[in-house]
C-alpha cells in the first residue's frame, strides 16, 4: 500500500496542500480528479522527489521513505521520448541507467513491444510514428523500470478519442497482467469511471480530498450504467461548485 500522511507543500505564501492524506491499495487503481491548477501534478512532483515537501510522511508497503524516486515509475502527459533515439533505444533508457545486462533488457523490451502492439517499429524514430504509438513506447519505457507502483499524470490527454480508448485497455493491463499499483491523474470523469477502482475528487487550493467513490465490476465499464451516470453527475456538481469558489 502507498500511504501518504499529513503531506504539505507551499510555494511562498501559496499553500498547495496542507496535511494531505492519501491511500492507494496494493495492486489498486486509484484516480485523482479535480479542477485545473488544484495541485495534482505538484503532488506527483513531491512524491517523486522533484520538489521537497514541507512536512509529512510517505510509505510504500510499510517502508517509510523520503520520496518514491526509487519505488515508482512516473509517466507524464507528454511522452518525453528523445527524438534522436529509436523507439527501442528510448525504451531501454531505464535499463541502461540501472546498468542492467543489455541482452537481457533488450529481450524484455522486445517482448513488451510485441505485447503493446509495437512489434516491427523498434527502429523507428519518435517523429516517424503517431502520438498513440509514442505513448505506447512511453508505456514500454515505464514498464522497463520494473517498479510495482506506477504514477500516471494524464498520459492519454493529448490523444484522440479512438486512440485513447485503445490505450485505456493497456493501462488496465498494467494492473491486471503486470500486477502494478496505479495512481493516476485525469481531467476526464468518464475515463476515471471506466478505469478506476477508486475515484478521489479533489478541491481547489489548498488541495484536499472532497469525496471518494469505490467502483466495482469488470472494466472497461459501460457508461450507460445508471450507477455510473449518477456518480458522473455528482462529480460534475462537486467540481462546478469548486470552480465557483
Amino acid at each position: 500500500m502507498l500511504k501518504v500522511t499529513s503531506l504539505s507543500k507551499c510555494f511562498g505564501n501559496l499553500s498547495i496542500f496542507d496535511h494531505f492524506d492519501l491511500r492507494v491499495p496494493h495492486r489498486g487503481f486509484s484516480i485523482l480528479i479535480g479542477p485545473s491548477g488544484c495541485g495534482k501534478s505538484t503532488l506527483f512532483n513531491v512524491l517523486t522527489g522533484v520538489v521537497p515537501s514541507e512536512n509529512g510522511k510517505i510509505s510504500w508497503c510499510g517502508e517509510t521513505l523520503t520520496n518514491l524516486r526509487k519505488k515508482a515509475a512516473y509517466m507524464q502527459q507528454k511522452d518525453l521520448l528523445l527524438p534522436w533515439f529509436s523507439l527501442m533505444d528510448n525504451a531501454l533508457l531505464p535499463a541502461k541507467i540501472a546498468g542492467e545486462d543489455s541482452a537481457k533488457s533488450r529481450g524484455r523490451a522486445l517482448s513488451l513491444f510485441k505485447r503493446l502492439g509495437l512489434e516491427g517499429f523498434e527502429g523507428y524514430l519518435p517523429g516517424e510514428i503517431s502520438g498513440g504509438m509514442r505513448q505506447r513506447c512511453a508505456l514500454v519505457r515505464t514498464l522497463m523500470f520494473e517498479r510495482e507502483l506506477v504514477l500516471l499524470d494524464e498520459p492519454l490527454s493529448a490523444l484522440d478519442a479512438i486512440t485513447r480508448r485503445s490505450l485505456q485497455s493497456l493501462l488496465l493491463m498494467l494492473q491486471s497482467d503486470f500486477e502494478k499499483s496505479i495512481l493516476m491523474i485525469t481531467h476526464d470523469i468518464e475515463e476515471a469511471l471506466i478505469l478506476a477502482d477508486e475515484v478521489l475528487v479533489l478541491s481547489q487550493l489548498p488541495m484536499r480530498i472532497l469525496e471518494r467513490f469505490t467502483l466495482s465490476g469488470s472494466k472497461l465499464r459501460q457508461l450507460d450504467d445508471p450507477q455510473l451516470i449518477e456518480i458522473k453527475e455528482h462529480v460534475l456538481n462537486i467540481l462546478q461548485e469548486e470552480l465557483k469558489k
